[in-house]
Parts: structure tokens; sequence; C-alpha cells
């Protein structure tokens, strides 16, 4: 079962996003066969991430904690909250799926 993460940056740490992006971009690219979505969420100005969104397609828990743990935004001390959440495809990619 697909896991959604969620991910709160704290507050004014948009520097310190940009610092860790390149090193997060290469641990969500190392993990691609298992994404089945991963962005940054924005603030209502369409532009300024505030979190991250990754949608994670694994059955064990134990993997999914190790993958937000191994992620260089939570070893850089980005998030203020991560939240996961196991979750049920019914639609993806515009397809009914359950």
């Amino acid at each position: 079962m697909p896991h959604v993460i969620v991910a709160l940056d704290k507050p004014g740490s948009a520097s310190l996003r940009t610092e860790l992006r390149p090193a997060h971009l290469e641990h969500l690219t190392r993990h691609a066969a298992k994404l089945l979505a991963a962005g940054p969420m924005l603030a209502e100005d369409g532009t300024t991430p505030v979190g991250s969104m990754i949608v994670l397609d694994s059955d064990d828990r134990a993997e999914v904690d190790a993958f937000i743990d191994a992620d260089p935004y939570t070893k850089g001390g980005l998030f203020e909250t991560v939240t996961v959440r196991p979750w049920r495809k019914v639609f993806l990619a515009g397809a009914r799926t359950g």
C-alpha cells in the first residue's frame, strides 16, 4: 500500500531548502522506481515552497521511515513536521485503479 508523506518546512527556511535541493533530488532519483508522485507544496502565491508531498509505493512502513530519514531535507533539518499516512489508490494518472 502506498504511503503519502506530507512534510512542512520550518518558517524562514527557504535558503536551506535551496541549498539542500540538489541532494534531495538525487535521493528521489535513487528511489524513482517507488515514487508515484513527489513535489513541493506551495504557498498561496503559487511559487513559494512551504513543504513537500511524496507518495511512495511501499507496503513496508519501516522502508517508508528509512526513506524519509535518509532524505537530505530531513537530515538537514528543513522540516518542522512530517506526517505519513497509508493511501489507497482509487484513481492514478487519470485511470481508475480500484
